[in-house]
């Protein structure tokens, strides 16, 4: 392969952003997120020539098709953690136990599936862990609908914990890799889909809880008089399970071509691109040699024997776990300082809205009963009115990361900001409906700021190490997730004390995301 290949290729980059989408959003710029050497050469002039083929690929019918399945994972993110907060009273009449522990037990799980799946989809690849994080949850899940105990039951959404853990690391790392550069804004938009999960849970709950659970003042409570969890837990788990033999049976899922390059087999990522195009119903003119060409000219001067040493180390942070994973997201001082803020932000966010939405259905009822109005009905319907709420959070995050002089960075710091002002002001209210009120600005708000979190967290790792980066963010969430029912535990939850701390802990992380260094809207991940 000549040169000229090569240039001609890097030429035709340069011209396709305007033939090959139709987007409305900032259009594709020339260069990457990174600065040249921020990553392995090879690997960044190889990404380069992907991202060129993507785009000139499109946003198809393959990758709409990944927007659906991938934004399953979001669905059960958002169903099973929620599901906590969401059984905790009734499950408590029935088995006498200290409420936080189920918060807790389901935390554990989350912290061992994100640190499983997530760095464990740079070793072995995207394609079984995307497969597989859904069939835990859904088997799990119906599984504790049978619980006879509370052992039991924490023990089964612990292991279903490590399912649902792994949705969220590997399926923004999947989507990132197939999706244009054009379209990278769509992974902010996916957290509709947690919207979506977060609608569907609180609406099956409100029925099923209020109307199939015993008396919340009954001194006994029994099974048979208690089914309205367990039909919940059934409902959910058979919906999961729908809708991982979808992901599995329906949809063709390639394996990662970033994650292949990585590992030195171009010639698959090659044939991976070749079958998009042709699912897209596209032609695709992208070859083995484009990608040799380009590591060539990347590799510059060097030595047979210096080359072959240097792909080696590429090839084993790729297919082995070694500490050269954790390197490379620490490859230079501006990407470890990106790094280590992305882990504190996701530490702290992850603190503060565990300690408050495992307890708000608690918090709904107790201050309810304050209120004179504290019946399952009336808190299952609120929860209804929260995700429904939830929902035009998403697109309105992506548009706002499109946007000049705000972008990710500034959609962040100001949803994180308003996200924890609502949490103050909830703390003034003297009526069920004025706490539902403030409850509703802050449902809005943070998941604008969870979408932009779940988006700009990925997009500034390197596509060869971002199953770690993921695994990194979303192992501090979950290990500060697990500290905050440990901190309820010994708290007053009859006080306003944990809506000041999750307040003023979210008010902050708004503050430090406007330290990241990166902004990736207008550019392209590798």
């Amino acid at each position: 392969m000549s040169e000229k290949a090569y240039d001609d290729l890097e030429t035709k980059r340069e011209s396709q952003k305007d033939a090959a989408t139709t987007s409305k959003v900032t259009p594709l710029t020339s260069v990457d997120l990174f600065e040249d050497r921020t990553v392995d050469p090879v690997y960044q002039a190889k990404a380069r020539i992907l991202n060129a083929a993507l785009q000139d690929v499109g946003m198809g019918k393959y990758q709409w098709w990944l927007f659906a399945v991938a934004g399953f994972g979001w669905f059960a993110d958002s169903v099973w953690p929620l599901l906590g907060g969401l059984i905790l009273s009734p499950v408590v009449n029935e088995f006498h136990f200290n409420g936080p522990f189920l918060s807790l037990a389901m935390n554990i799980g989350l912290f061992v599936g994100a640190v499983f799946w997530g760095f464990g989809c740079d070793i072995w690849g995207r394609r079984w862990s995307f497969n597989l994080t859904l069939f835990l949850a859904g088997v799990f899940g119906l599984a504790a609908g049978g619980s006879p105990d509370f052992l039991t039951l924490a023990s089964l959404l612990a292991v279903l914990g490590v399912g649902v853990g792994g949705n969220l690391p590997v399926d923004s790392a999947v989507f990132l890799d197939f999706v244009p550069g054009s379209h990278q804004f769509l992974l902010t938009i996916l957290s509709i889909w947690w919207s979506i999960g977060q609608l569907v849970a609180d609406f099956i709950a409100w029925p099923l809880i209020a109307n199939f659970s015993c008396p919340q003042d009954a001194e006994t409570c029994t099974r048979s008089e208690n089914m309205g969890w367990r039909y919940l837990l059934f409902t959910l788990g058979g919906m999961t399970l729908i809708l991982w033999a979808v992901r599995f049976f329906v949809f063709p899922l390639y394996e990662s071509p970033r994650y292949l390059i990585g590992r030195g087999r171009d010639a698959e990522a090659v044939e991976v691109i070749r079958r998009i195009a042709q699912f897209n119903g596209r032609e695709c003119d992208l070859h083995v040699d484009h990608l040799t060409a380009a590591g060539m000219a990347a590799s510059g001067g060097e030595s047979a024997a210096e080359r072959e040493r240097r792909e080696r180390q590429v090839l084993s942070r790729s297919s082995v776990f070694t500490v050269d994973h954790l390197k490379g997201l620490f490859e230079t001082p501006k990407l470890a300082w990106s790094t280590s803020l992305l882990i504190f932000l996701w530490g702290i966010i992850g603190l503060a809205s565990t300690l408050y939405n495992s307890f708000l259905p608690y918090l709904l009822a107790s201050r309810g009963a304050q209120f004179g109005d504290s019946s399952y009905y009336t808190t299952y319907r609120n929860q209804v009115i929260l995700g429904v709420v939830g929902v035009p959070g998403a697109f309105l995050a992506g548009w706002a990361v499109e946007q000049p002089y705000v972008g990710r960075r500034g959609t962040l710091a100001l949803s994180a900001g308003l996200t924890g002002v609502f949490l103050f002001a909830s703390t003034t209210a003297r009526s069920s409906n004025a706490l539902l009120g403030w409850n509703c600005g802050y449902t809005f708000h943070s998941n604008i700021m969870y979408g932009v979190l779940y988006a700009i967290s990925p997009e500034v790792f390197p596509a060869k190490d971002r199953g770690t980066g993921n695994g990194l963010t979303a192992t501090a969430s979950r290990v500060f997730g697990t500290i905050a029912p440990v901190i309820a535990l010994y708290a007053n939850l009859q006080t306003a004390v944990p809506v000041y701390v999750s307040g003023g802990l979210i008010i902050g992380a708004g503050l430090v995301a406007l330290l990241l260094p990166y902004e990736p809207r207008g550019k392209a991940s590798i």
